[in-house]
């Protein structure tokens, strides 16, 4: 069997700080919103095994597993909020490295263009 040929893509892609910002809050966002549809399967299961009259035994085992996959969702909600606090810290201008010269970056030099 042959490795595949992969084609020299070159994308030029050119983003604002608006788009950037934008597109890392529709991240979030789309994140958040699949949190809440497993929320909302979780709640479905728990209420098809009440209408079903499981057993005690049945119904602790699932609220150990609902209770597993909460824990985990509240660990992404954590991470989204880290994320978001992150992306609101971006600074309205870029940050240029200090000057590796001895001018007073008032002057043309190779550091200052």
């Amino acid at each position: 069997m042959s490795m595949p040929n992969i084609p020299d893509i070159n994308p030029d892609i050119k983003l604002e700080r608006t788009d950037v910002i934008n597109l890392l809050l529709a991240s979030i966002g789309l994140e958040e919103i699949s949190l809440s549809h497993i929320l909302n399967a979780e709640a479905e299961k728990i209420k098809s095994a009440v209408d079903d009259c499981c057993c005690v035994h049945d119904l602790l085992a699932l609220n150990e597993s609902v209770e597993s996959m909460v824990r985990t969702i509240v660990q992404k909600e954590m991470v989204l909020l880290f994320k978001l606090e992150s992306v609101l810290k971006i600074p309205e201008h870029p940050i240029h490295p200090p000057c590796k010269c001895d001018c007073d970056g008032s002057n043309k030099c190779k550091c200052h263009g």
